[in-house]
């Protein structure tokens, strides 16, 4: 599914994040940033080891918020790392902080002059967000950081599995029709 956002494009895809090829892809990371399980596993052994190398300078990174690295054996150039919380520690926060991931990650890439980037589905595997709430944050966040910044062209959700593909275009669906 594809829509238009401004002059940007928004795009819902199933698939594996690490094979995009737009400029960056963003890594559902922890905060220490040195790797795990999941997309953040995926990541780090499609990348290689010098991706883990570039992670251990940067300090780590709090939850809501994102850091940039190169890509190296990806085939995107950048990887931007942000850290999601986790749903049933960050309680009442867990909103906010979802948004602030997403946010924050398109904020780095505008601040990095990236033209498009790839999206997992954030917290909603081990950190245990539940994927209707998570992809109608995820989806109104990209929405209206679109709506008031055109220099990213494009704005991909690349979803893993079926299910997860047809929870994010109803939540698409839903938000499109309200606007």
């Amino acid at each position: 599914m594809q829509v238009t956002i401004n002059q940007s494009r928004l795009e819902l895809v199933e698939g594996d994040v690490t094979a995009q090829d737009t400029e960056a892809i963003v890594n559902a990371a922890n905060p220490t940033l040195l790797g795990g399980g999941g997309v953040d596993g995926a990541i780090h052994r499609a990348a290689g080891p010098q991706l883990l190398e570039e992670c251990r300078t940067l300090g780590g990174c709090q939850t809501g918020d994102a850091k940039i690295t190169k890509g190296y054996r990806l085939k995107a150039k950048h990887v931007v790392h942000t850290v999601g919380p986790v749903y049933r520690r960050d309680g009442e926060r867990a909103v906010e902080l979802l948004a602030s991931a997403y946010r924050r990650s398109l904020e780095v890439t505008s601040e990095n002059n990236v033209r498009s980037v790839s999206f997992p589905s954030i917290s909603t595997g081990a950190y245990g967000y539940p994927m209707e709430e998570a992809a109608a944050i995820a989806l109104q966040t990209a929405i209206n950081y679109l709506e008031s910044h055109t220099d990213i062209e494009l704005v991909r959700f690349v979803l893993f599995g079926r299910r997860t593909y047809q929870v994010y275009e109803k939540a698409l669906k839903e938000i499109l029709a309200h606007d």
